[in-house]
């Protein structure tokens, strides 16, 4: 199919999704669907200003039973946010690690870590907690390594054999954040489960039944000789339990463990699906990392990467294939939008620029038409009887027609309207609504300029001011007519096609109040045009 333009994500007010991160706020990810939730926490402790101790028996552990010594408890304490409990500050998360190396080196997740502020790292059922910094991360992972404080420590190692259905393992860790340690028994259900999924990317993960629960993100599933199968990272309401798979860890845990941050730009981030709309939530970032430095804030959504519309699918699927696609120092456009100022921003990471707030028609017209204080509460999708275009629309707007596009008597394309009522939208300047059309055949006839030219409404309406218009995928004109019929409404018409100038199409909406600029921004925030050769 030639022709397919997939258009970016436009307000996400309103979305009835909770941020899942242990790190966060001590939920395990869940695989059972995208809504779950993080209990606020908000008590604080404090790191004892102590010189750490060696640990005991320090060297490679052997057996089961010395596999406590080498797991760690992992304190998070830091600000997050969440579209329930917005802004969470000096909050605690919890989750779990393990040793690696005896110089402190240990394994964790990435929602565990970043983002935090401060680290808390509880060694061996230790009393007193030690201090450790993250040296690097990897988001579509979901791994971390930090460095704890201390040296001579006893660590895990990697088990050397294939790992198999039926296998039995063990997974240690820290459940619910409390001080017990716990060891929680079961098999490998699964050898090579699907590791697409709302807070990670991986080619496979292994699928088990031990019964890991909040807080034993992070840990590691072993054998019975304590050597490392896994790491533990989600479960779902079904009773099984996944973990990031040997093979898939050691392809990130060196460059890790120098220091370099893996498939990331520095956030503590989901996927989300909400209302038709998707994104990457970010609950919070890395100190430094490229998302930083670009402006990009805890409470933010990835909306638009490299030009691609993310997480359709409900996955870090699109996002992570963008980010393995290039180095961490390319240049990469991004877009996002920040619920708390209902703004989106636009601008490219990696550029020493900070992301600035993109073109809107609400923030731009708003002083010209009639503030109602009233705005739409729900949209919906809608179509064209070819399902070839595809919109978002008030539900107010019901009235709807995906006849063809028909112009000068020619039938040139395919349109879909819609309206409180399709008459009233037609006929007076008083009723909000919608047409957008697509045509190939209009391409090689006309130009935007020449198309917008054909849709004139002078002695009816002021104007037209005609601008450029670049949202990113689409380029071309549009133009703005005010005080239609004597009122205060305003009729715009966008005049735009894609890269491969492969059609051209055509936006009206008749804007009444403010409300109906909101609407107008959604259109064109939403669009979708399917059309074959």
């Amino acid at each position: 199919m030639s022709g397919k333009s997939v258009h970016r994500a436009a307000s996400l007010i309103g979305f009835a999704l909770v941020l899942v991160s242990c790190g966060g706020g001590g939920t395990e990810p869940t695989t059972s669907g995208t809504e779950t939730t993080i209990p606020p926490v908000t008590s604080r402790s404090t790191i004892a200003e102590k010189t750490p101790t060696v640990v005991v028996g320090s060297g490679a552990v052997s057996t089961l039973a010395d596999v406590k010594g080498a797991v760690v408890r992992i304190v998070a304490e830091g600000s997050f946010v969440d579209p329930d409990f917005g802004a969470q500050y000096n909050a605690t998360g919890v989750g779990s690690g393990f040793i690696i190396d005896e110089a402190g080196l240990a394994v964790t997740n990435n929602h565990v870590v970043t983002g935090a502020a401060f680290l808390q790292v509880y060694v061996g059922g230790e009393t007193e907690p030690r201090n450790a910094r993250v040296l690097g991360v990897s988001e579509c992972s979901d791994l971390a390594i930090i460095d704890i404080d201390g040296d001579g420590y006893p660590y895990l190692e990697w088990f050397e054999g294939d790992l198999t259905a039926g296998m039995e393992l063990y997974a240690v860790g820290f459940p619910l954040g409390t001080e017990e340690y716990t060891v929680l028994d079961g098999v490998i259900s699964k050898e090579r489960a699907d590791g697409e999924s709302t807070w990670a990317s991986v080619d496979h993960v292994i699928e088990h039944s031990a019964d890991t629960l909040p807080g034993n993100s992070g840990g590691p599933a072993v054998t019975k000789n304590g050597q490392v199968l896994a790491v533990t990272y989600a479960g779902d309401s079904a009773g099984q339990s996944y973990a990031i798979g040997r093979d898939e860890a050691l392809k990130v845990v060196d460059q890790l463990m120098a220091g370099q941050d893996v498939t990331s730009l520095g956030i503590n981030g989901q996927a989300i699906v909400a209302d038709g709309y998707s994104g990457i939530w970010v609950a919070s970032v890395k100190s430094g990392s490229p998302a930083q430095e670009a402006g990009i804030r805890g409470g933010d959504v990835v909306t638009l990467f490299e030009s691609l519309v993310l997480s359709t699918d409900g996955t870090m699927a699109d996002y992570c294939d963008i980010l393995r696609s290039h180095l961490p120092t390319d240049h990469l456009s991004i877009e996002i939008f920040r619920p708390s100022t209902g703004e989106f921003l636009e601008g490219t990471l990696n550029s020493g620029e900070e992301l600035v707030v993109s073109f809107s028609f609400e923030t731009e017209l708003e002083d010209v038409v009639v503030d109602t204080g009233v705005f739409y509460t729900d949209y919906m999708e809608i179509s064209d009887a070819t399902n070839s275009l595809f919109v978002d629309v008030p539900v107010d707007w019901f009235d709807t027609d995906g006849g063809a596009w028909v112009l000068g008597g020619d039938e040139i394309g395919v349109s879909v309207s819609a309206a409180p009522s399709l008459t009233g939208y037609n006929a007076t300047w008083t009723t909000p609504g919608i047409f957008f059309g697509a045509s190939r055949q209009l391409v090689t006839q006309v130009s935007t300029d020449e198309l917008l030219d054909m849709f004139s409404w002078e002695g009816a309406c002021d104007g037209p001011d005609r601008d450029d218009y670049d949202d990113g995928l689409y380029t071309g004109r549009w133009d703005v007519w005010e005080n239609c019929g004597g009122t205060d409404t305003l009729f715009v018409n966008v005049a735009a096609m894609p890269d491969d100038q492969s059609f051209m199409m055509l936006v009206q909406v008749q804007v009444v109040n403010d409300a109906d600029l909101e609407a107008l921004d959604r259109a064109l925030s939403t669009f979708i045009a399917f059309l074959d050769l």
